[in-house]
């Protein structure tokens, strides 16, 4: 394992210039994170509302903070002045907050829809019909604080690369019938977040547009 400049050095020139790394930084030190900014990185993921709020309060600004994990509607009002993206939106609810709490702040927050593409019974994820009501209420309704710009996943976790490569696969044709439905005339609609450390090259066979790296940047997790 060589060193966090080194890591995302290598990553970098792995990937398509399309996609964004984002380097999840959860549970790191700021030093750590620091060094992944002086190579330049911009993005950064974390996955806890409390973390993410006292990162963000000392470390530079021109970070673009993205919220990776599952976020409760009580703990939107903590990062709503400066998150820059939110990776997993899985409830209508979580979005009409969203939207009160940015307008609140005199802003647009963008966000992922989070789907459940894993064999694994995970918590979290929209199925396609929820979606299909989730964007039929954000119509209906003006969230015009709220952007949605693409969708988000987890695959299994699991060797076995063909079942991987299948359920991204199945993310890409969700995005392409959200993109033609619901987005047809909307440019901002174009991210796709899937891939980790252990995926992310499948991940971006199948469509990527952004890849969550925590582990080959920053080491196993502490």
């Amino acid at each position: 394992m060589g060193s966090i400049e080194e890591n995302i050095r290598i990553i970098q020139s792995s990937i398509p210039e399309n996609v964004k790394l984002v380097a999840v930084s959860k549970t790191k030190p700021n030093e750590d994170i620091l060094k992944a900014y002086q190579t330049g990185q911009r993005i950064f993921g974390e996955n806890k509302v409390q973390d993410l709020a006292a990162k963000a309060e000392v470390l530079p600004k021109d970070i673009d903070w993205h919220y990776i994990g599952h976020l409760q509607t009580n703990k939107v009002k903590y990062i709503a002045p400066f998150v820059g993206l939110i990776h997993a939106v899985d409830s209508f609810k979580l979005l009409k907050e969203l939207n009160k709490q940015a307008a609140k702040n005199n802003r647009t927050i963008n966000c992922l829809l989070q789907f459940h593409i894993a064999s694994e019974e995970t918590k979290f994820g929209l199925s396609m019909p929820q979606a299909q009501e989730l964007l039929s209420n954000h119509k209906t309704t003006n969230l015009n604080n709220t952007k949605i710009i693409g969708v988000m996943g987890m695959a299994s976790y699991t060797n076995n690369q063909k079942q991987v490569q299948e359920e991204f696969a199945h993310l890409k044709m969700i995005f392409d019938e959200l993109k033609s439905t619901y987005f047809k005339n909307e440019n901002s609609f174009k991210e796709i977040s899937m891939g980790m450390s252990g995926d992310y090259q499948l991940a971006i066979e199948q469509g990527s547009t952004m890849i969550r790296v925590g582990s080959s940047i920053f080491g196993a997790r502490s």
